[in-house]
């Protein structure tokens, strides 16, 4: 059980960033961005083959910058060619496959053999014992939660959550919808890549198709967090998918170690999952409809 809670804990902070990048873009900015998968990988691409070249802290920041110009150019097609927004992302996701290919220096995975990582530079300090792997996970996914606290209480950030409420009166403010947007997708897809980044240090491999589903698992760990902790401010948003991410990871590693679910029907379980979720608002409405509609033909059988 102790093992459970581990590895429950370490994978749910790393991947809460995901969560966070798509509660940024999907919950703050009401835009379906499918860049996540491409830039998941773009940023494990990066990190991986930076630090097999003797770089793991340089590796970190510049996975976040890769991300965000995966998120800059998916704003871009959406703000300045009209492209729709799910389109544009999986636009630019096809595309990230050959970068992501270029950054592995044109192989579909690379390891890390004996090359130093910041876990196991953290892990030679002798601190945290056999906990060192999630005390950096940990310290960097809340880092990341409190700057997108600070960030969306800052003037620039009120005007991002405007502009996923009303881009017509964030324009009529005399606001850029255009670069609050830009903004939000970059800021969102570098923390995609930075989950990337700390996910492949980690596993020491880096593969073309490691991110595959990796939005789906994003949302349910989103879903599973708001309806655990509600919905309501930034603060509660972002431990909503901190404690979503962590609770998911819990729940799949109980289901690999007792077997109650095939690990091959996983996925389809997770995306029924989130399917269910964010319909729920219309099956609700629906079942309110056929209640009022029950009950109004009942009184009307009566007189």
């Amino acid at each position: 059980m102790l093992f459970i809670t581990q590895t429950a804990l370490e994978l749910g902070f790393m991947y809460a960033l995901v969560s966070m990048a798509l509660f940024l873009s999907y919950r703050v900015l009401d835009i379906a961005d499918l860049t996540t998968d491409g830039t998941f990988v773009l940023g494990m691409a990066v990190s991986v083959s930076l630090a097999a070249a003797g770089h793991p802290f340089l590796a970190i920041p510049a996975a976040m910058a890769a991300g965000a110009c995966a998120g800059f150019v998916t704003a871009f097609l959406q703000t300045r060619l009209g492209v729709p927004s799910i389109l544009a992302g999986i636009v630019t996701n096809t595309g990230l496959y050959t970068i992501n290919l270029m950054a592995m220096g044109w192989s579909s995975n690379v390891n890390l053999l004996k090359q130093e990582t910041i876990f196991s530079l953290f892990r030679a300090t002798g601190i945290g014992g056999d906990w060192y792997e999630l005390i950096i996970a940990a310290v960097i996914t809340i880092a990341a939660g409190l700057v997108i606290i600070w960030l969306l209480g800052t003037r620039l950030g009120l005007s991002i959550r405007a502009t996923g409420d009303n881009r017509d009166m964030v324009r009529a403010s005399s606001v850029n919808p255009v670069f609050t947007v830009t903004v939000g997708l970059c800021v969102s897809n570098a923390l995609t890549a930075l989950s990337g980044a700390i996910v492949g240090q980690m596993q020491k491999s880096a593969d073309i198709n490691g991110g595959t589903g990796i939005v789906v698992i994003g949302l349910a760990c989103l879903i599973i967090g708001e309806t655990v902790i509600g919905k309501g401010s930034v603060k509660r948003g972002v431990l909503a998918v901190i404690i979503g991410s962590i609770l998911y990871r819990f729940l799949y590693a109980v289901v690999l170690r007792t077997g109650i679910v095939p690990i091959e029907c996983l996925k389809l379980v997770t995306a029924v999952i989130v399917g269910l979720a964010i319909a729920m608002p219309a099956l609700r409405n629906y079942a309110a409809f056929q209640k009022r509609k029950w009950s109004a033909g009942r009184r009307k059988g009566g007189r």
